[in-house]
């Protein structure tokens, strides 16, 4: 479809200038008809079809009407202030947003605001305070040190682009405002709240509370050697998952492994061995990564474990009592369907445990306890490093929450060693890129690409299956292969290529099935085993072998996502789209 000048966002009103807004909005389709009724009527004309519009014309609108009334009062419209003109368009707008305001009206200023979507104000070489730490006192700060050099400051929605600039931020909170004026930056927290209830004006405080330092370097943002930030993040997954776990995994005299510490958790352990279920509530890729772990976790804690998509959950308004726990998983902390959930949780009394890869993030800040994932800064849209750091942070809780049980001491010392061993076995499992890359070469012209799962690897076949859709642009479909007689056997012939994993676990046996049945219909078959297995798993030789390592069962879904995620990364390049920022997609999405 060819791009429309009715479907680009004119970020102005006559008289009144908007810079673009730091995310995407989210709000109600009634909200935003409402209000653009209300604006025709007087006499405001759009130039486009996007809701974006309504907010520049929105603010021109409310600064009208104020500055009336102080016309009507006897005041000059000097008196209005642009905090109360942007005060006044966040009481008229519903959902998730986050704005930069500038006008003429008010040359030298700025205003910026949030709810819902994620904000940070940047501030570089900022003067030390008397106890050497530095914060917002009194709700400003100013904008030239002692020596009256200038002082930068930076709005982004994401880390990734102040780091480059300074590692001082402050992450700016619901309803809270930062106003640049007069030489200084003011941030004020409004309560709506306290308006409704009251029927006054939003009551107001200064924000006073200290900087938060950025704990990542520039060399994380850029490519290095690498063409792409998708190929750079999966070759990094040794890396990322000995950063996961390191500090985590508990050693005794003898170097042999006996448990895990997850210090967010500790003083919540014991509630989680005694809630009623663990319910995992996620979306996309992290939904995924709770899937996959879905299984450890009930046989270590003995917990019944039920997983919730953010957005279903919501939507069906599903039963949380007090005696759940809740885990929110989300790499940016900030997935809009995900934090709904979150408060949807609160509200119902349930213990939330946050899994998130961004320290600060609203789901880090939100949640009663957590644990960061710390996989480093992730750029490439489709996720990588994170899923697999996702499911080894979801593994260490099982076995914390499992560690008081002596029956699967065995069982957890197994997974223990296995996780020691997880980066290398990683490290053996990259060098399968050739290969990948040739199977890539044969399958760039399909249209249509099936993946068979079972077990811990249902969530593979499904996370596969994702990652080519989103980045390579082909249809692509995670299927269980217990459903395969259900339908799905339909669709297969000699044409149609469908990825089986079969690696070796208690569900090996019925995959073997799988693909006796597959074969018996000349279905084109790629085959994922444990290595020396091929001969087990494609007797007569009739389809194509990816060999990995085997690792304990519950791991198995780290190292056989990595070959699909080079395939997609492959499948991507050679058909000549864009890898790091595929089309309509964003890395985090905070809008519904």
């Amino acid at each position: 479809m060819n791009p429309r000048m009715v479907d680009a966002s004119p970020d102005f009103a006559p008289l009144w200038c908007f810079a673009r807004r730091a995310r995407s909005i989210s709000w109600s389709s009634w909200c935003t008809k409402v209000l653009k009724e209300t604006l025709l009527r007087h006499g405001f004309e759009f130039e486009s079809d996007t809701d974006t519009e309504v907010i520049p014309k929105l603010a021109k609108f409310v600064f009208d009407r104020l500055s009336e009334q102080k016309m009507n009062d006897g005041e000059g419209r000097e008196n209005v202030s642009f905090s109360q003109v942007v005060m006044e368009v966040m009481r008229q707008l519903e959902g998730a947003y986050a704005l930069i305001f500038k006008s003429p009206h008010y040359p030298d200023e700025l205003v910026a605001c949030k709810r819902g979507s994620p904000l940070l104000l940047g501030i570089k070489e900022l003067a030390q305070d008397g106890e050497g730490g530095s914060a917002f006192h009194d709700g400003k700060v100013r904008l030239k040190n002692e020596n009256g050099e200038p002082k930068e400051l930076f709005f982004a929605s994401d880390a990734n682009a102040l780091i480059e600039h300074t590692r001082e931020v402050l992450v700016l909170e619901d309803n809270e405002v930062a106003h640049v004026k007069d030489g200084s930056v003011s941030v004020f927290k409004f309560d709506f709240d306290k308006e409704k209830n009251t029927g006054g004006s939003p009551r107001h405080a200064a924000v006073q509370r200290a900087l938060s330092i950025l704990e990542m370097e520039v060399e994380q943002i850029k490519k290095g050697n690498y063409e792409h930030f998708m190929q750079k993040e999966i070759h990094e997954q040794p890396e990322s998952l000995t950063t996961t776990m390191r500090g985590r995994l508990i050693r005794a005299g003898d170097s042999k492994l006996k448990g895990v510490l997850l210090g967010g958790l500790k003083d919540h352990l014991w509630t989680i061995r005694q809630c009623r279920r663990i319910i995992f509530i996620g979306c996309g890729t992290s939904y995924n990564a709770a899937l996959a772990a879905r299984s450890i976790v009930e046989e270590l804690s003995g917990v019944p474990v039920t997983m919730e998509l953010a957005s279903d959950l919501l939507d069906r308004q599903g039963p949380i009592y007090r005696e759940d726990t809740a885990v929110f998983v989300s790499q940016s902390g900030e997935t809009a369907d995900t934090l709904q959930a979150l408060e949807y949780a609160l509200r119902k009394g349930a213990l939330c445990v946050g899994i998130t890869n961004t320290v600060g993030s609203a789901i880090a800040r939100k949640t009663h306890c957590g644990v960061h994932i710390n996989a480093g800064c992730e750029i490439g849209v489709a996720s990588t490093k994170a899923y697999t750091s996702q499911i080894t942070v979801m593994a260490m809780l099982a076995l914390a929450v499992g560690e008081d049980s002596i029956s699967g001491q065995s069982r957890r010392e197994a997974i223990l060693d296995g996780l020691f061993d997880l980066p290398n076995k990683v490290r053996e499992v990259l060098k399968l890129d050739g290969e990948i890359k040739e199977l890539a070469k044969l399958l760039m012209g399909e249209q249509s690409l099936l993946m068979f799962g079972r077990g811990y690897n249902y969530a593979t076949a499904l996370e596969g299956a994702l990652k080519v859709k989103e980045v390579a642009l082909m249809h692509s479909e995670g299927i269980l292969a217990g459903e395969m007689k259900h339908g799905p056997l339909a669709l297969v012939d000699e044409t149609l290529p469908i990825i089986v994993i079969a690696t070796h676990d208690n569900c090996f046996s019925k995959q073997q099935s799988v693909i006796q049945q597959l074969q018996a219909r000349r279905g084109r078959l790629i085959v994922m085993c444990s290595k020396g297995e091929a001969s087990l798993v494609c007797s007569n030789g009739g389809c194509r072998v990816i060999e990995v390592p085997q690792v304990q069962d519950c791991l198995q879904p780290i190292i056989n996502i990595v070959p699909l995620q080079l395939l997609a990364y492959h499948l991507t390049v050679l058909r000549g789209y864009d890898v790091d920022q595929p089309r309509n997609l964003a890395k985090s999405v905070t809008t519904e």
